[in-house]
């Protein structure tokens, strides 16, 4: 077999690969996933940890900051980190926000699919009617047993 045959039967090979199903659903579910991760982020940067500074006194939570160093005297999380080590803690808060909702929306989507598959499971389970001649060849039984 010569190089270029192998080449070509190489290449075959990924394409019959990469044209099964998983491989594609998994390729639509990343760029799904990072398109809705940029969603969340824009939700909570943009609206959630907003409302929150709002009602706690209009402070951002993105430059909460703990100095860990003397040497530390700025007031915003930027010029600290370029004077020192600080804890951010804001920034570590607007994430977890953000995970949690990622979390609880992806929990909803997983519930419903389980639910809409349970509903399908028992359509499946259940057992067909019977025909109207059987009804009536179990009622004539019926009379005839008594």
């Amino acid at each position: 077999m010569s190089v270029d045959e192998k080449g070509r039967r190489m290449l075959t090979e990924f394409r019959e690969f990469a044209m099964k199903g998983n491989v594609v659903d998994l390729a639509v579910g990343v760029i799904i996933g990072a398109a809705f991760g940029a969603i969340v982020t824009s939700l909570v940067g943009d609206i959630i940890m907003p409302i929150i500074g709002a009602a706690t006194g209009g402070l951002d939570f993105s430059n909460y900051f703990a100095p860990l160093s003397k040497a530390v005297t700025a007031t915003n999380l930027a010029d600290a980190k370029k004077q020192g080590a600080v804890l951010a803690y804001g920034s570590f808060l607007t994430l977890t926000i953000n995970f949690i909702i990622v979390a609880f929306v992806l929990f909803l989507v997983i519930r419903a699919m389980n639910t809409l598959k349970r509903k399908e499971e028992t359509k499946l389970a259940e057992p067909p009617k019977p025909s109207e001649e059987v009804v009536l060849l179990t009622e004539i039984r019926d009379l005839l047993k008594k």
